[in-house]
């Protein structure tokens, strides 16, 4: 008789588990609070009297499709076949309010002439970063493909070999100084640490390879954003006999009388029982109110109170009428004092006046997102997660107020004239809405303490026969660290019943191969 698995939540993680175990026979129904697929990985649609405006919920850059293209392979479809993916060129323009701005490029030519414009000798350093950085991904992936599950996996061949290389002791904005001499430089390559939802000047160094995976590989656009790859792996879910029940949200997981073994979850439809049950939801959350917490041994409510979590971060929906010429795809705007900023947001937990922020320009790219003669701007402003310091009842329209007015700053004067649809989500939001603990949208924070065997374990040692996949989970959060979760999460369950993994060939390559890297020089 063929094993049954329950999957709590249909994130990007837990679809890839589904597809996975669903390839290798087992049969997997998939339960969703909401009623669309994706969690934060899914698309707004914000109708208005002049047509429907689209937008990415969460995660707006794409990057290392490799992994997700070998998922898809494994399972016998192709991710080029599901999803439009365009490589954007340039990948973002960063702007510094002291002054300057840098296109970012994959061309690595062109990149050190735009590193150039802000700092000659920076710009010779370029090619020994990306160079560096190649064999820092190398010693990483394996770290990245395994699980963790005790402190002396860490003692392992390939682990140790990695370790002076990942130097996971030395934040991000320290190890690069020893390449770049000017703040702004060292800004473009460790911004790319709130993609973690962290502080480059805490984050581990280790995590220099998210901008190296940006110049070495691309930024890419999904064609209808990155919710179109949720909904296409929701199809491919369906055709390999996968159940996905959406609007059907988990109230408890059930345990044998007496025991930490699961059976089963409760859900409003009534009981449902199964072999494993997979906890794609976030982490603290789930734990905190799907199991009692008697029966968690090691992470219980009082020591997952004392884990550190990442930032979080106010988000702005806009549909305009008419375009926004002056944007280019993806928009950061570095404020002065970019480390106090962040000493307001992960200690302090207090708002700036003078906060940095993103703007998602995508109608530049893709008319998808808007309808003819509009926009759809995506605007984040990275925000403490919930505490009692910060009151959003009170500070939403304020805060609101200080977003069009550092808008401004990149041209952006008379946007609410303008707006034909807008959506605000809060921290406040992201926590009684969307069901994430303390409105900490990044999960875990990645501090060095928190990574490894010391992050929640994919086959989760305080309860037999359940798994965990996403960011709480290592090896941690960002969609293509999520997606190898789902990896070793699928491997570890498929063992645990005895059968075979899917074969994972490798991708075929999905960019054109890494660039011979000249000197400027040279150029």
């Amino acid at each position: 008789m063929s094993k049954r698995a329950i999957v709590v939540g249909a994130g990007p993680g837990g679809l890839a588990v589904a597809m996975l175990l669903a390839r290798a026979g087992v049969r997997v129904r998939v339960l969703e609070r909401l009623g669309r697929v994706g969690g934060r990985t899914s698309t707004i649609e914000g109708r208005s009297s002049v047509g429907t405006f689209k937008f990415d919920l969460g995660p707006t850059f794409f990057l290392y499709p490799r992994v997700l293209e070998e998922i898809f392979a494994a399972t016998g479809h192709h991710l080029r076949d599901e999803v439009n993916l365009i490589k954007l060129d340039p990948q973002y323009r960063l702007v510094f309010e002291q002054g300057g701005e840098l296109l970012a490029t994959p061309d690595v030519a062109r990149m050190q002439q735009a590193v150039a414009a802000i700092s000659p000798e920076d710009a010779l350093q370029v090619p020994r970063f990306l160079k560096e950085n190649r064999g820092k991904l190398a010693a990483f992936e394996p770290v990245l493909q395994r699980p963790f599950s005790k402190w002396t996996d860490v003692l392992k061949r390939d682990m140790l070999r990695a370790l002076p290389v990942l130097r996971p002791w030395q934040p991000l904005e320290s190890y690069l100084r020893r390449y770049f001499k000017d703040e702004r430089v060292r800004l473009s390559f460790c911004f790319q640490a709130k993609y973690l939802g962290m502080s480059p000047f805490v984050c581990p160094s280790l995590f220099s390879i998210l901008s190296f995976l940006e110049y070495e590989y691309g930024v890419f656009h999904p064609i209808g954003g990155c919710g179109a790859i949720s909904s296409a792996m929701a199809r491919v879910c369906e055709r390999l006999g996968v159940e996905i029940a959406l609007n059907e949200p988990v109230e408890a997981i059930h345990f044998e009388p007496g025991t930490n073994k699961a059976v089963g979850v409760r859900t409003p439809s009534g009981d449902e029982y199964a072999d494993a049950v997979v906890v794609n939801a976030d982490f603290a959350r789930a734990m905190t109110s799907l199991v009692p917490d008697n029966v968690r041994r090691k992470w219980t409510d009082k020591k997952i109170a004392k884990k550190k979590f990442s930032c979080s971060t106010f988000m702005m929906y806009l549909g305009l009428e008419g375009t926004c010429d002056e944007l280019h795809h993806h928009n950061i705007y570095l404020a002065d004092g970019y480390q106090q900023n962040l000493r307001d947001i992960d200690t302090d937990h207090k708002l700036t006046q003078n906060p940095s922020f993103y703007v998602q320009n995508p109608c530049v790219t893709d008319p998808t997102m808007a309808p003819d003669g509009k926009t759809a701007l995506y605007v984040l402003l990275p925000v403490s997660h919930q505490h009692e310091n910060i009151n959003w009842a009170t500070e939403r329209e304020r805060f609101r107020a200080i977003a069009f007015k550092q808008m401004e700053k990149l041209g952006l004067k008379d946007l609410q004239r303008r707006i034909r649809f807008e959506r605000i989500i809060t921290p406040a939001d992201w926590d009684l809405r969307y069901n994430i603990h303390l409105g900490a949208t990044f999960n875990l924070a990645h501090s060095f303490d928190q990574m490894l065997h010391l992050r929640p374990q994919n086959r989760f040692d305080d309860l037999r026969n359940v798994y965990l996949v996403g960011g709480g989970t290592h090896p941690g959060s960002g969609l293509p660290v999520i997606f190898e979760s789902a990896r070793i999460t699928s491997r570890l369950m498929l063992e645990d019943f005895g059968i075979e993994a899917p074969k994972i060939a490798p991708a075929p390559v999905m960019t054109a191969q890494p660039q011979r890297v000249r000197a400027l020089a040279e150029v």
